[in-house]
């Protein structure tokens, strides 16, 4: 293709990519697995434009997420896997960069993927809200990247289900969804929700410009069914 040609080929890309992203904050995690399922096209010209979005950023949390992990085994050999649940995991990143760890010849970690397309042999095709997993197998469920909908409490609720009693919750979202204008710290709400439905938020790093991460314990308290509630979506400029 000529520059022009290509130039033509980004530009269609990325607006096919915002319509994608928009619709999957706007609907259900019901309708949009049906629709990628029929679809599943469609997935692979989301995450195009996402890695596309990704690579613009001066650090992937997938990786700062993956690193966290690592520092967590260090290097003593156990025989007791950390059991991980990676909801909305894309292209499986965080699998493939954990599966390759190895600490005295073993990997530490079992790594279940889900998104709504199995786009490689380590994703399984699911609901978010629904995951085949048997209740409290989880050691660390992860959502990176990944609260899209207008159900996002039942993702949580979902999450609560699978860990352990001593597992953590994971979560890294771009920053622009809990911060305002105004000046008023919708992040706290959003804690406060996940406080309602189970969580206890031990750890905020909002050490990165793009994107914060939060770190939670189960609280005791079982998840709040009446609970919903949605977060701002994240809208790319067009370019």
């Amino acid at each position: 293709m000529s520059a022009l040609q290509n130039k033509f080929k980004a530009r269609l890309s990325g607006s096919r990519f915002r319509i994608l992203n928009e619709e999957l904050y706007t609907t259900t995690s019901q309708t949009a697995f049906q629709r990628f399922s029929s679809n599943p096209e469609l997935y692979d010209q989301y995450h195009e434009g996402f890695r596309h979005q990704v690579e613009q950023w001066p650090i992937n949390p997938i990786d700062v997420i993956v690193q966290t992990l690592r520092n967590q085994v260090g290097s003593k050999r156990s025989d007791n896997k950390i059991i991980i649940a990676d909801f909305g995991c894309g292209d499986a990143q965080l699998a493939t960069q954990l599966l390759k760890v190895s600490v005295m010849g073993s990997c530490p970690f079992e790594v279940h993927s889900f998104d709504l397309v199995a786009s490689c042999n380590l994703v399984t095709a699911c609901d978010m809200s629904n995951v085949p997993l048997n209740a409290k197998v989880v050691d660390v469920a992860i959502f990176c990247l990944s609260l899209m909908g207008t159900n996002l409490a039942d993702f949580v609720r979902e999450a609560h289900r699978t860990l352990k009693d001593t597992g953590r919750l994971k979560i890294a979202e771009v920053r622009s969804r809990f911060e305002s204008r105004s000046g008023k710290d919708e992040l706290k709400d959003f804690i406060d929700v996940l406080d309602k439905l189970g969580f206890e938020c031990i750890k905020t790093d909002r050490s990165n410009k793009m994107f914060v991460l939060l770190d939670l314990t189960k609280n005791g308290k079982p998840p709040r069914k009446e609970i919903e509630f949605t977060a701002k979506p994240c809208i790319y400029k067009r370019r």
